[in-house]
């Protein structure tokens, strides 16, 4: 696990996005600490994004056949990156006030509620989006962070993040990834122990439809 002072002593760097916007790797642009959850947003880019906006601590590549992909662990919920045939999908879980572009940005939701989605793409593939906040009791909260805690990490991420000081018990961050030959499913839970708050998400990043082919 991560030392909890890395979040927040990092070598000062500067980088321009494709928009043209100055971003500085430090407190004010990288977001280093799990946020509340009523600041959370998930959203899709038709681009890739700098990795230098996200403090990543956990994460995975994928390489299966006609596509490629990157799944990371960030402090406030994940970031997804999907390519084929030279089209690049991201999908991510933070906090609204992360300054990202808004260039090719395909879809924008407050993670609240529920919500479902789906964008097709140029050559027939297509993205497909859900997402679920509950607030719950806080023994049903502790349970279910537990039963995270305790399960099988070998098809996906997890991370245990520090107390935030307020709670004996940091968040969890679990990510389920599920490859098959023509698309690839992302499963992610997300806790946050100060609002008793799950955040529950599923992506499914399809290539075209091949007649008799497995999805």
């Amino acid at each position: 696990m991560c030392d909890f002072l890395d979040a927040f002593i990092m070598p000062r760097r500067s980088f321009r996005d494709s928009d043209g916007q100055w971003f500085f790797e430090d407190g004010m642009n990288v977001l280093s600490i799990r946020p509340k959850v009523a600041e959370l947003v998930f959203q899709l880019y038709g681009r890739p994004l700098h990795p230098e906006l996200f403090k990543v601590f956990c994460s995975r590549k994928i390489e299966h056949g006609p596509y490629e992909a990157s799944v990371n662990i960030t402090s406030a919920g994940h970031i997804v990156a999907w390519r084929h045939q030279g089209i690049t999908l991201t999908e991510v879980a933070t906090g609204a006030h992360m300054p990202l572009p808004q260039k090719r940005r395909l879809l924008s939701y407050r993670l609240q509620g529920e919500r479902n989605d789906q964008v097709d793409c140029r050559g027939g593939s297509r993205y497909l989006m859900s997402f679920q906040l509950e607030k719950v009791q806080p023994d049903i909260f502790w349970n279910y962070q537990n039963d995270l805690f305790q399960g099988e990490e070998t098809d996906g991420l997890l991370y245990r993040f520090e107390s935030s000081g307020r709670m004996a018990l940091g968040a969890i961050s679990y990510i389920h990834i599920d490859v098959r030959m023509r698309s690839l499913r992302i499963q992610a839970f997300h806790t946050f122990p100060d609002d008793y708050a799950i955040v529950k998400s599923q992506s499914v990043f399809e290539l075209p439809s091949k007649a008799g082919a497995e999805k």
